[in-house]
């Protein structure tokens, strides 16, 4: 993609209007590769910082797979900077994930969040950061997200769900603070208010399987804790009416990821436009989420099969 060339002092102002990208890698090269790709295609990341958080080895056989990414991550340009932070010993995704959103909102008061294996369309960045700037100060906005599940309805441009997600999302540091990492609390919560059917999308979501789970000690899902501790505050996420970012490691290659195509959707070819909207949840857009959801539990037949498969499948309770 050709750049057009900017003044010293033009790239300075550019740079200081992008928020630092944290991009969290493991052990599939190909698919970072994809990742970052896809993202030098957004002009603004040449003015951007971008942080690589690569985990450990879990195992010694999987030492030469993370080798091989780490020689990856050596070669990446096109970035105002790359911050290479290689974990000494395995973290998992969410220890990773909550450490190093952590430390890049300390140092620069918001982050947009990316995994390995999340391919972008070339307008993500600029949604992304007009999102973060838009919301900078309304304080029941938790996050933007880039990405929107392949619905039967068309949504306006950009529209307000409760709640957090989390395939490829951005957010402040004065919203990362309502993160609470006990499930147990945000269960119990959720069932003292009487909120756990709404939270679930009545009933059609897995996001009360998957609270329980990870209380059982089935799963450590940092994505299902920030979902629900950001709804516990009436909090809202922006989502884009086109999706922004498709997910390639729903392949049977990751670590926590299943085989399903239902979360594919075509990247969107034209920029999404950012305007204020009124902070409240779009009704609409719960009931088609919730009807998408619906759909996805007809396509499987046996129960226990399907709340594998969505947690496994969906981001926002996707790779613990």
């Amino acid at each position: 993609m050709t750049h057009t060339p900017f003044r010293q002092s033009d790239v300075a102002a550019a740079r200081g209007a992008c928020a630092p990208i944290a991009l969290f890698a493991y052990n599939r090269v190909e698919h970072v590769r994809a990742a970052i790709e896809s993202l030098r295609n957004n002009t603004e990341a040449g003015w951007s910082d971008l942080y690589v958080f690569a985990d450990a080895a879990r195992q010694v056989g999987q030492q030469p797979a993370v080798d091989a990414v780490r020689a990856y991550l050596a070669t990446i340009t096109g970035f105002a900077s790359i911050t290479i932070v290689h974990r000494e010993h395995n973290f998992g995704l969410a220890k990773s994930i909550i450490s190093g959103v952590t430390q890049v909102c300390a140092s620069h008061g918001r982050v947009i969040v990316l995994e390995d294996d999340l391919v972008l369309s070339p307008h993500f960045l600029r949604y992304m950061n007009d999102g973060l700037d838009c919301y900078a100060e309304a304080q029941q906005v938790a996050s933007i997200h880039g990405y929107n599940y392949p619905l039967d309805v068309s949504l306006p441009e950009t529209f307000f769900l409760r709640g957090a997600d989390c395939w490829g999302w951005a957010t402040w540091s004065r919203a990362w603070q309502a993160f609470e990492p006990d499930a147990a609390k945000l269960l119990r919560q959720l069932r003292d208010a009487g909120l756990a059917r709404d939270f679930d999308f009545e009933g059609a979501g897995p996001y009360m399987r998957m609270l329980e789970d990870f209380v059982a000690g089935k799963n450590d899902s940092w994505a299902v804790r920030w979902h629900a501790a950001t709804y516990l505050r009436g909090m809202l996420t922006l989502y884009p009416g086109r999706t922004l970012v498709k997910n390639i490691g729903i392949d049977g290659s990751g670590t926590h990821s299943g085989e399903l195509d239902l979360y594919k959707g075509d990247l969107a070819d034209a920029p999404v436009t950012v305007r204020p909207l009124d902070l409240a949840e779009n009704p609409a857009a719960h009931a088609a989420f919730q009807r998408f959801f619906s759909a996805t539990h007809a396509r499987v037949s046996y129960p226990h099969r399907l709340a594998r498969r969505l947690r496994n499948a969906v981001r926002g309770v996707l790779k613990p």
